[in-house]
């Protein structure tokens, strides 16, 4: 993997349509350089559960879960993903699984940018001062939704109001997800319980 590859994302950041269009025809970004941000997210993540300063962590560090921190970006990445490609593949979207991926991997950039320095800021300003601890996140956030905006776009050569109207829509059939998905799991618990519950029956009257 070479440096170009490592510095692209931090590139997109300054130039995100330049970026994404080169994503999309010059095959710039690369698959595992978005996977790595969103892993690095994660430990960012993290580390600003565990660290962060009391003024502004409300996680009770004795409790925390890592597996549970990974499960809060890493489902919702991949869902946003298989759901986006769901839609777009009936909407005459260009972007395929693979360029959906890695678009919206780099546009998690912001938000390890701004959480890492976070983790410091948190031991130094007051409470007085949270006001600019929480406009760092929320500048982070839209920073992250403006650069998922541009690569959606981009990636299915979208106009500006049919990419709004995809991802309004996308967030519509993450609901169907989630949904169908929580009543599969229930289905499948249910079943398990009858047939724990007809072995014992079987086993008493044998």
């Amino acid at each position: 993997m070479r440096a170009e590859h490592l510095a692209f994302p931090f590139r997109l950041l300054l130039r995100p349509f330049a970026g994404y269009d080169d994503l999309k025809h010059e095959q710039a970004g690369r698959l595992s350089v978005a996977l790595g941000l969103v892993l690095l997210l994660v430990l960012v993540a993290i580390l600003k559960r565990q660290y962060a300063g009391f003024l502004f962590n409300f996680t009770d560090p004795r409790q925390l879960n890592s597996w549970d921190e990974m499960k809060l970006i890493a489902l919702p990445f991949l869902v946003w993903c298989v759901a986006n490609w769901s839609l777009t593949t009936l909407m005459d979207g260009e972007g395929t699984f693979r360029e959906i991926v890695t678009a919206t991997g780099y546009a998690v950039t912001p938000l390890i940018v701004v959480y890492a320095p976070q983790i410091a800021l948190s031991h130094l300003l007051t409470l007085q001062e949270g006001a600019f601890y929480y406009l760092l996140q929320s500048l982070a956030g839209a920073w992250f939704v403006w650069l998922l905006f541009i690569g959606t776009m981009t990636v299915h050569q979208y106009s500006v109001t049919k990419t709004i109207v995809t991802m309004a829509l996308t967030l519509v059939v993450i609901g169907i997800i989630i949904f169908l998905g929580v009543l599969f799991f229930s289905l499948i618990q249910q079943m398990i319980v009858f047939v724990q519950s007809l072995y014992q029956e079987l086993s008493f009257r044998m």
